[in-house]
Order: structure tokens, then sequence, then C-alpha cells
């Protein structure tokens, strides 16, 4: 699936002068662990790995206001204590079937001091697209306390939601985005973007399918404007968008386009399809309101969000709940050797 939209903003660095409207800053990873309290709450383990950047409140039930309760965080944005996490990337070793957990790096171009951030991931919250807010006609209001939502679904094998996509990295250049894995070998990694839907009915915190209560108005790659929302669903929320970039060109050796197929998945075992990401609100107080308040504003809400050097947020953790050892070569991914698989509960997995 190509894109006729603007580009996503690291892709072009010309695109950044222009860019005014939002938020943008980079989370280190809190954990890796079989935690999910969105897709599977009280499962421990749950069914498989996630990345997990943001406050440390998490925990394999979070329920209420997660941001009073957090004490430090992973991202930039100081106030913020939401949680933000995605299925681990793995290399299948064409060779032999072994496995080895691939590893996030930061996403580039950094901004505003922001270098120092370990892994992790990069954060938008935007009011309309990248270059408007467009404020004069829809207000955005801040999730409140408790809110979660998922976008995509690891059970999809044909196309996965609108804005969950893959960029196959050459130098700087992120290339041609598409809707399931590159075909080749990629030699700077792989790029995987997750946009959430813009539109809330304004009354349930989270649906048992995690998606029932969002609504979502674009159809189209990158970061476009969003069309009204629908009286269904009429509140318009900030559109949360957060993008990985996968350090695969350290296994590039290990496989060849002409001979094997893709050897990169997802740790739950699906098709590129089935990417997917997990939103938990937690921001303090009146932060993130404050922000998409704010006009023409990017980055840091015109200095309306308190931010903290990478190097503090680097300190924040949260303690190994599982304690399983998701490093080195292993013969399964956690969660997938079938004489061990956890007892966990039946319900979606994100």
């Amino acid at each position: 699936m190509k894109s006729n939209t603007i580009p996503t903003l690291g892709a072009a660095a010309a695109f950044i002068a222009t860019a005014q409207a939002g938020l943008r800053f980079p989370c280190s990873t809190l954990t890796v662990q079989r935690l999910d309290p969105a897709g599977q709450p009280g499962a421990l383990p749950s069914a498989h790995l996630h990345m997990i950047v943001g406050g440390n409140a998490f925990n394999a039930t979070m329920e209420g206001d997660v941001g009073e309760r957090a004490t430090c965080t992973t991202c930039q944005m100081s106030e913020d204590f939401s949680n933000y996490w995605v299925a681990n990337m793995y290399f299948k070793d064409p060779k032999n079937g072994t496995y080895h957990r691939v590893m996030p790096k930061p996403v580039q171009p950094l901004l505003g001091g922001s270098n120092g951030a370990q892994g992790g991931l990069t954060v938008y919250y935007t009011q309309f697209d990248l270059s408007r807010d467009n404020l004069k006609q829809q207000a955005i209001k801040a999730f409140p306390p408790g809110f979660r939502m998922v976008v995509g679904n690891p059970t999809e094998t044909k196309k996965p939601h609108a804005g969950l996509s893959y960029q196959c990295m050459s130098g700087s250049n992120r290339g041609t985005i598409v809707s399931t894995w590159p075909t080749g070998k990629c030699s700077n990694g792989i790029f995987t973007t997750h946009h959430f839907a813009p539109c809330w009915d304004g009354k349930n915190l989270d649906t048992p399918n995690h998606q029932d209560h969002m609504y979502n108005t674009v159809t189209s790659e990158g970061f476009t404007n969003a069309p009204a929302c629908p009286a269904s669903h009429p509140v318009r929320v900030p559109q949360v968008t957060f993008e990985v970039e996968w350090d695969t060109n350290k296994f590039n050796n290990l496989w060849d386009p002409k001979t094997d197929k893709n050897p990169f998945q997802w740790s739950f075992e699906g098709t590129g399809a089935g990417t997917h990401a997990d939103y938990m609100f937690g921001w303090k107080g009146d932060s993130l309101q404050r922000a998409m308040d704010k006009s023409e504003c990017f980055y840091d809400g015109c200095g309306s969000i308190k931010k903290q050097a990478m190097t503090e947020a680097n300190k924040c953790t949260v303690k190994d709940f599982v304690k399983e050892d998701i490093d080195g070569w292993v013969k399964y991914m956690p969660g997938q050797d079938p004489s061990s698989k956890p007892m966990v509960k039946k319900s979606f997995s994100a």
C-alpha cells in the first residue's frame, strides 16, 4: 500500500520547519515482558511479549488514574505517565528455525535536546495533522483518567487497520509505506507506525474489544487530517501515534531474499497484518489538555509541558514480574513453547 500523503516527520528534515501542530517526544524502553493490562488484564504472564514505555505504574492489572500512582516515566515529557506498548519483533533464522529478539532504537531525528533515549519509541499527539491544529473548527478534549484503547488485531491475516504500517529504511530514507513486512533486506532497519483513532464516544473508558468506544475517520497513511467525528463518537481527542525503529540490519547477513521467506515476525506468531498497539492514558492533571489548547505549537506545546533529560528518564524502571529469559537465540519465542504454554484468560490479546 503506497502513500501519497504528507510523509512522517523523520522522513524529510525540511518538513520539520513547517510542522506546527501537536506534540512529539521520545520515550525510552521501560521494560520488555509478557504483560498486557489492556488485552489480558490480570494475566501473569500474558500470551506474548511486549516492548513497553512510559510510567512506572505499569503492571499486569491497571485501573483508575495511573498517572497519579506513577512516580517516574521514561518519556521526555515529565508529566506523561501514560503507557504505550507493542508486540516485540523477532528474527527467525531460516537455517535452523531459532529465534532472536530484535531491539528497538531511538527514532531519528530527535528534537529539542532529546538525545540519550534508549530503545523505546517516539510519541505524537496531533490536533488535526502535522501542519495545522484546526482548533477554530473543533476543540480537542484530552482523555480522562482510566482511559485505554487498542489499534489493530493480532489475529488479522489479510489487511491491517489503516495507519498501521511498515517502511524499509535505507540510510535516512524511510522508504515506501507498506501494509505488511518489507520483502527485501532493509539496510537501516524496519520502521513501524501506529496511528490510533481520533474520535471517542465520550462515555466509555474502555469496551470489551478495546476499540468500539473509538471511531477512526482516517483511512489513509501518514499524518493526514482527521475528518469530522460522527454523532456516535462525537468527541475529538488527540490522535495518538507512535513510531518504532527496529534494528533488523544486524540480521541481514543471516538470510537471502532470493531463497528465504521474510524472517521477521511479531512475538504473537501472527502475520505482518496483525500488527497492533496499546495505549493507557496517564498524564498528570490537565497537562495534556494545556498542550492541546495551544494553537500553532509543535513538539512541547509552546513550553506548556515540562520536560526532563533523557538521562533522568532512563532511570525509571519497573520490576521483572514474569522473570523470563528473553534474550539470546531460543528455540521458541516466550509463550510459544507448546509444552509449557501458560494458562491465561481467553480474551483479545493486544
